[in-house]
């Protein structure tokens, strides 16, 4: 029942919603692509067609209901080299081994490796991405006629003050029509989509890639496809996790990658750019009542019907109206909280959320952020996970064995710690080393205990190591050295 149920709510659970949130993405999308293609070097109908095929196929076969895929300035950042050193059919090679690589991903379950991103991480690509959102716009605010930052403050007055009288419409919907109108009536002199590029006169049409099917094209395109698939699930399954928490509800992030992957290979083969998910595009999605998959679909549905069937029209909408819904998105999408919850939360993670931010808005790549936070996250934890380790020492009234009582855990960053909390050069008889309440979970750890066991044993000792659990055992067992035969005189020389 629940197969049935579930793609009846997702396409037909919020139509009204999803239809006019579909067309306010679709118009939010149409300078993004331009923009995205100019970055990349290659025409703007590479750009628009990946759009348009992107959110019609991840609509379908994506794990993210109301998420919106498109070409991306992150993906076209990669692209850049390739396409100046081998052209546009290269680019389109790249795209189809990226979906492919992104499908592997997918049916390797890869996607669950999003657990082991923090929630700093999280928090601090977001601030991040709306931050980028915000600098990105600076150029259509810099050295313009007055009438573009009067057009610019009467779109946000529109997205923020129609929503107090009624919620009936979208209001960045209705800023970019009341803006165009106006414009139009007007003739004023401002920057429109049109003079951003050519929008395309004809639908997509299916096409493979003119270039000699060898290794030596596997060996150019394969390392520019790594990148593209890698960058585009990281921006994806993040994007992924803010519209969950936006929408409270899960999705499937491994369906996610195959989607993506789909997505691609679909877009290669009617001549368009690699794409993923888009942060921007998907608030705006949401924001504007968009919930389930018709959202996506009809947003790469309309794109393509406006830029073909209606290329007059939008080429005439201002781009103080986009910039409006852009600068609303960056505004949501900041989370204000985690600075005014800065110094509330622990230092370590306040760090994380600080580089994060930083890496990526210096960069202007969201991967390295994302890789940076995560690499900060993980030696934080095992910097707090090392400390828990105690060590009890204790000796019988006879003075003839001292025992060693472990808790914690021992691994790489708590083996020095393990060593150091024992007295080699005591003599005593005897010595008991209880790991019952520890658990060793590394060669290191291995290693720091074959230095102690050996150490205490070269001093005259007996040594025994007493209540250690299956899985350390079965690694000590494995790995170990004190038991061994000349072991002590190993350690000696």
């Amino acid at each position: 029942m629940l197969s049935l149920v579930s793609p009846r709510r997702d396409w037909l659970g919020n139509v009204r919603g999803d239809l006019l949130a579909g067309l306010v993405v679709a118009l939010a999308l149409i300078p993004e692509a331009i923009a995205f293609s100019i970055i990349a070097g290659v025409d703007p109908k590479i750009g628009l067609y990946a759009s348009f095929s992107m959110a019609v196929v991840i609509a379908i076969t994506g794990g993210r209901p109301g998420m919106i895929s498109a070409a991306t300035g992150a993906m076209a950042l990669v692209m850049v080299t390739l396409v100046k050193e081998h052209g546009l059919q290269y680019l389109l090679v790249a795209t189809l081994l990226t979906g492919l690589l992104q499908i592997v991903a997918g049916l390797l379950r890869l996607g669950t490796l999003m657990r082991f991103v923090s929630r700093s991480v999280v928090t601090g690509f977001v601030n991040a991405l709306a931050i980028l959102i915000f600098l990105a716009q600076l150029p259509e605010l810099t050295n313009m006629p007055w009438t573009v930052y009067a057009m610019t403050a009467a779109g946000l007055a529109i997205i923020y003050g129609l929503p107090r009288i009624t919620r009936a419409v979208p209001s960045p919907l209705v800023n970019i029509v009341v803006l165009t109108g106006v414009a139009m009536a007007l003739d004023l002199d401002v920057r429109r989509v049109g003079d951003m590029g050519a929008l395309p006169d004809s639908l997509p049409v299916f096409l493979l890639p003119d270039v000699p099917l060898t290794l030596e094209t596997l060996t150019i395109v394969f390392p520019y496809a790594l990148t593209l698939a890698v960058v585009g699930l990281l921006e994806s399954m993040m994007t992924a996790a803010i519209v969950d928490e936006l929408t409270d509800t899960a999705s499937d992030k491994n369906r996610e990658c195959v989607g993506q992957g789909l997505a691609n290979l679909a877009t290669g083969a009617l001549g368009g750019m690699a794409g993923c998910a888009m942060i921007g595009q998907s608030v705006i999605n949401v924001k504007s009542g968009g919930r389930g998959r018709l959202s996506t679909f009809v947003a790469g549905l309309f794109l393509l019907i406006l830029v073909v069937f209606l290329g007059p029209w939008v080429s005439q909408i201002p781009m103080a109206a986009l910039v409006a819904v852009m600068i609303m998105v960056s505004i949501g999408t900041f989370s204000w909280d985690s600075v005014r919850r800065l110094r509330e939360h622990p230092p370590s993670s306040s760090i994380v959320m600080i580089a994060t931010v930083v890496v990526t808005v210096l960069t202007h790549d969201l991967a390295q952020g994302v890789f940076v936070g995560v690499l900060l996250s993980g030696l934080f934890f095992a910097h707090k996970v090392s400390l828990v380790l105690r060590i009890d020492r204790s000796i019988d009234p006879q003075g003839l064995e001292r025992r060693y009582q472990v808790v914690g855990q021992v691994f790489f960053a708590s083996a020095e710690r393990f060593e150091a909390a024992f007295d080699y050069r005591e003599v005593v008889p005897r010595v008991v080393i209880d790991v019952g309440r520890a658990h060793f979970w590394d060669i290191t750890a291995v290693s720091a205990l074959d230095k102690v066991v050996m150490k205490l044993r070269r001093e005259g000792a007996q040594v025994e190591v007493l209540g250690m659990n299956e899985a350390s055992a079965t690694l000590v067992d494995r790995f170990a050295v004190h038991d061994k035969p000349g072991a002590v005189e190993q350690l000696m020389h």
